[in-house]
This record gives C-alpha cells, sequence and structure tokens, in this order.
C-alpha cells in the first residue's frame, strides 16, 4: 500500500470534466460506506438526506487568486507565470515572487520579462522543484495587477482557449459560493457543489456548517516522485483555524455528533491542528502528508472529487477509507460514468 504504482488507475479522458454540471448541486454524489465497505450512487442535492442532525461540516473558505498573466522575454518569446505567493504566504519582500513558469526556453537569471499595463519582472532565480523567482515592478504593484488583469489557474487537464465563452463562467464556478479568504492557486474542490438552496436545506436538517481556511499551493499537486509514498514531501500551506471553528468542532464531538471535512484540504488542517483529538485554534503552515496508516483524530467522514492516480490526494483518501475500498470505487466510477477531477462528481465516505 506504499507503493506508487498501487495508486495507479485507468481513466478514459472523456471523463475527465472540462466544464461544471448546469447548477452546483445536480452533480453525482458516489457514497461510500467505510464500515459496510459498499457503494452507492446518489446525487450531490441529496446530501442532507445522508447526513444525521447534529453532524457538523467543516468547509474551506479560501478564494483562489486570479494568478495566471502572460507575458514577453527580452527576446519576444511568450511565457506564462502563475503567481503562487499571495499576501498571507509570500516572501518578506512583498514584490518578489514564488511562480510557475512556462516559456520555449526559460529565461536567465537577470533577464526581464514584460507584461501589460507597464508591469515588468526581473528573475531572480531558478528556485527549487523547477520553480522561479520573480521581482515585479509596477504602479499598481503585483497584487492589484493580479486582481485586475490575472487569469484563474485552472489545472491543465482543464482545456481552454483564449476565446471560449467559458473563461466568464470559470471565474464564477471555480470559486465555492462561500469563498472569501483570496490566496489559494486551486480550488478546494469538492466544495463547489454546495448551493444556497442546499446549504438551507443542511440547516433545517439540522446540520451545521463552518468554516476554516487552507490557501491551496502548487506542492498538493506537484507529481509524486518517490516510489515508495511515505517519502513524497509537501511544501507548507497557510491554514487558519478560528477559536469558534475549534469550538464547535469539539462539542460536536463530545455530544456525540460527527464532523465532515468538505475536501482534503480541510483533512490536513484538521489533522494537523488536532491534538489528542481534540482541535486546536491556531495559524501557521502545514506540510502534512497523510499516507495509509495514519491515525485519524479530529475527522469523522469527508466529502471529496476523484483525484488524479499516483497523487498525494488519493494517498489521503485512501488512508481514510482504505486503499481497497477506494480502488472499488474508483473503478465503480469508472465504469459508471462519472466525471472526474475540479469540475467533475464527488464522493461521501462516512
Amino acid at each position: 500500500m506504499f507503493h506508487i504504482r498501487d495508486y495507479e488507475y485507468h481513466l478514459p479522458q472523456e471523463l475527465i470534466a472540462q466544464a461544471p454540471v448546469t447548477r452546483r448541486d445536480q452533480s453525482r454524489l458516489l457514497t461510500v460506506d467505510r464500515g459496510r465497505g459498499t457503494l452507492s450512487d446518489q446525487h450531490f442535492f441529496q446530501l442532507p438526506d445522508l447526513l444525521e442532525p447534529g453532524d457538523l461540516l467543516v468547509a474551506n473558505n479560501t478564494r483562489v487568486v486570479q494568478a495566471r498573466i502572460y507575458g514577453r522575454k527580452e527576446s519576444g518569446g511568450r511565457v506564462e507565470v502563475v503567481v503562487l505567493e499571495h499576501p498571507q504566504t509570500k516572501t518578506p519582500n512583498p514584490e518578489t515572487r514564488l511562480c510557475l513558469m512556462k516559456s520555449s526556453k526559460r529565461p536567465k537569471p537577470g533577464s526581464r520579462l514584460f507584461f501589460e499595463n507597464g508591469l515588468t519582472g526581473v528573475m531572480e532565480e531558478h528556485a527549487e522543484r523547477g520553480l522561479v523567482r520573480i521581482t515585479f515592478r509596477g504602479e499598481q504593484g503585483i497584487d492589484a495587477f493580479l486582481e485586475q488583469a490575472g487569469g484563474l489557474p485552472l489545472p491543465p487537464y482543464i482545456k481552454r482557449d483564449a476565446e471560449s465563452p467559458l473563461n466568464a463562467l470559470d471565474r464564477e464556478r471555480y470559486q465555492t459560493i462561500y469563498s472569501e479568504n483570496p490566496g489559494a492557486v486551486a480550488a478546494p474542490t469538492a466544495g463547489l457543489h454546495f448551493t444556497k438552496p442546499l446549504m438551507e436545506r443542511l440547516a433545517q436538517r439540522g446540520v451545521s456548517v463552518t468554516y476554516l481556511t487552507l490557501h491551496v499551493g502548487y506542492d498538493t499537486f506537484r507529481p509524486v516522485e518517490a516510489d515508495d509514498i511515505r517519502e513524497h514531501t509537501l511544501g507548507g500551506e497557510y491554514y487558519r483555524v478560528e477559536d469558534e471553528t475549534a469550538d464547535r468542532i469539539n462539542r460536536t464531538r463530545k455530544n456525540g455528533g460527527r464532523v465532515f471535512a468538505v475536501g482534503t484540504t480541510v483533512v490536513r488542517t484538521l489533522e494537523a491542528s488536532q491534538s489528542r483529538g481534540r482541535v486546536v485554534p491556531g495559524t501557521g503552515h502545514t506540510t502534512l502528508l497523510i499516507t495509509p496508516g495514519h491515525r485519524f483524530g479530529a475527522v469523522d467522514g469527508m466529502i471529496t472529487n476523484f483525484h488524479l492516480p499516483k497523487s498525494s490526494l488519493l494517498f489521503l483518501v485512501a488512508a481514510f477509507a482504505g486503499l481497497d475500498l477506494i480502488q472499488k470505487a474508483y473503478a465503480h466510477a469508472v465504469l459508471n460514468r462519472y466525471r472526474f477531477y475540479s469540475y467533475g462528481d464527488a464522493m461521501l465516505i462516512h
């Protein structure tokens, strides 16, 4: 269960969702019962009927930054840059940021880059894991520039061209309805299925919702190169758990209710924040890698999308539900034509 090949599976390309369903909660929901080892097919709008009064959902209220920008090198060649560091996660120099860059040939340190509206950049260094550091210069500053001219950093498996009418839709649908704290470079996709009417039905059912923040970073999706998954490392991702959130989680479990994490980002945050089964409020950067054998102390159930083969997110889900059951669930999802990845369908594991 620790070899990377255990986390491979075949996925037909046509099952990779390229656009969201018409209404968020119309996505499908595969319910996975850990105790019985059973699977059942539902839709996300049925979620309130699958939970019990007294249960608590914990969701991630991070907001995806419009972090993708395009420019030119001094030679005239095109570059695509995704800015990975933002106000709560950036380096001490506020205009020097860690970035992901795509170009035909990587510029040398000291080279200049040219973007719209007078924004320029200077290549400072080639950093770790194939990333780069760029110092940006412009009248408005890099954060204001991104807000006005940046594009959402959609995952590479979602194909878009500059003229696609879906680009405007992405600005709404690649954010959760409760997103409020900018800082992520990818959406916490398990939360994309929620709608206001669904939240109202959850409240009527006696299911509560509380929020924390984890700014999803590039390392969450970085390819795993180690054969033994336990040797993979994750970079730190900023998180914040408020006093009220920790208190509600601890009271729910004390009173016999269940805590459901909405997404792997919430699982990692709660597991990193817990001590002896109690969640401790605070802020920090978590590097927690969850693999089979992890003893969960804060989470009783989870909602999650379907993840890429050989990814750290798939390790986490297998650690929670068991590798055999997750392999069975993914085979079922492929056979029954579920939609995969960010804009795809979801699983409820309880």
